[in-house]
Parts: C-alpha cells; structure tokens; sequence
C-alpha cells in the first residue's frame, strides 16, 4: 500500500513533466526554419553555397557570376578552374574547356596543364612567371608557340608539348633537361638547326611519331633519344659521330630509337662507332 502511494504522490508528477519537457524540446522549429516547422529556403541555399565553397580547391574568394556567352573557363580565376598547392598548378582536364594558359601565381614552380584545348602559347603566357621548372601541357590542341614563349624561363628544366599539333618549334630554353614533343605534325623543315645546338644539359629527347626526314642536331648530354615512327630515310657519319674525329667518343647516348622509319641502318655501319650501343631499328 506504502509503494502504491508512494508512486501515485512522487513518479506520476515526475514522469508528466519529463514528456512535457520533451514535447517541448521535440515541438521547437529546428535552425533555419519558419514558424510553423516549414524550412526555410534561404537557410539550405545558404548551406548548400558553404558546402560549395569548401570544395573549391584552394580558391581566394569565389565567383559565382556565370560566364558571359562567347566566354571560356579562361574567363575565371585560375584557382577556381584548378588545384593550386604551394608552387604547383594542375589544370588537368578542366571543365568547361579551357583554349588558353591561364594567368599563374608568379611563385608558380610546375604547372600541369594536360588534355584541354590550348591551341596557342603566346609569349606574354609565361613572361612573369620566371620561377617555372617544369610545364607539362601534354594532349592539348597547340599549333602555335610564339617563338619568345619561353624565352624568360632561365630555370626550367622539364618541358612536355606531347600529342599537340605542333608543325614547328619554338626557341627552346638552354637549361633544358627533358624535352618531350612526341606525337605531332614536326617536319624537319620545323625544326631550325641550333634548336638544340645549345642545350648543353639535355638528357632525354622525344621526337617520336612526327614526320620527320632527318635526324636534328643531338648534344653530347643526351641519353635517351626517341625518333621512332618518323620519315627519316638515312643517316650518315656525321649524325652520331664525327668524320674528322675518329677519336670521338658518345658513352652518354644509351639509347636510340629508330625504329619505324624507313632507313635501313646496316646500310651506314661507320655511323655508329662512336657509340656504346646500336640504335634500335630496321637492319635488313
């Protein structure tokens, strides 16, 4: 009898205003509502836009003002349309479609700009940016390079112009290590004799799959040289080696490719003894 009282004078009253105050707590309208419980529209917008924000990689302050018609992805700021990291620029497959380089932080070291649709490099592209090391725009629509283009970029070192449409090519940075223009429209004729006369710290060439008739001028630097898949049709002693120097000597060239060209190299067996290695190629 005690406990039944005890339960109707202390538990009853207890349990009543512990479901008042969850009512209470349940009946409130959650943030960014309207009286009445309906959401408000403004709010989610608003949400929605931070979110938004914060998947933009690295951008300063973002715009969201549309591209006015007749405009590209060009139009934008540059680390909108990409990944801007310390010193780094990756513009890979950007999308809506970028036709030109993009303006660059001048502390830009690499730039990544691959498979878009630049179809022209003009000088004033990378005229301030003289901290570039590497530029990488592999798989995109050039034609064009201004022949200035590169011509202030006195540090860098790596250069890929691979699967464009290049029919010739512009002066070249000195201090180059690696150049790679596989994959284009390069004849001889587009290919001026001192392009690589004095590039004194090349290591690896690529001029594979082009159209080329002849093999250019290679600096005694160079290691790795690919001309596969050209129109090249001889060579002669003066390709690899010299003829007034039979003392002449390439142990850096280790490896040439030639393969895929119509010469026949057993023809010309006195233009490789300067070499440590064969070319790799067509010997019968």
């Amino acid at each position: 009898m005690k406990a039944f009282v005890f339960t109707c004078v202390v538990l009853v009253p207890w349990l009543v205003a512990a479901s008042a105050r969850r009512f209470d707590q349940d009946s409130r309208p959650m943030p960014g509502s309207l009286p009445g419980g309906e959401p408000n529209g403004y709010f989610f917008d608003h949400l929605k836009s931070r979110r938004a924000r914060r998947a933009l990689p690295l951008a300063d302050e973002p715009d969201d003002s549309p591209i006015e018609a007749g405009g590209d992805a060009s139009d934008l700021p540059t680390c909108l349309l990409c990944v801007c990291l310390t010193g780094s620029v990756y513009c890979e497959e950007v999308s809506p479609d970028i036709t030109s380089v993009p303006t660059l932080p001048k502390e830009t070291a690499y730039l990544y700009a691959r498979f878009n649709k630049i179809k022209k490099i003009r000088n004033k592209d990378f005229a301030d940016i003289v901290t570039l090391k590497r530029i990488d725009l592999t798989g995109n629509m050039i034609s064009e390079i201004e022949d200035g283009a590169f011509s202030k970029l006195t540090l860098l070192e790596e250069l890929s112009l691979a699967e464009n449409k290049l029919v010739k090519l512009p002066m070249l940075p000195v201090k180059l290590k690696s150049f790679n223009a596989n994959f284009n429209l390069l004849k001889t004729k587009g290919v001026k004799a001192n392009t690589f006369k004095k590039m004194t710290m090349l290591v690896n060439l690529y001029l594979a799959d082009n159209q080329m008739e002849a093999v250019p001028h290679v600096p005694d630097s160079v290691r790795i040289l690919h001309l596969q898949n050209n129109n090249i049709t001889e060579v002669n002693v003066n390709t690899f080696c010299r003829s007034n120097d039979t003392y002449y000597l390439r142990p850096s060239l280790s490896e040439v490719r030639l393969d895929g060209n119509p010469v026949v190299l057993s023809k010309y067996p006195d233009s490789f003894t300067c070499m440590k290695v064969l070319p790799v190629g067509r010997y019968r």
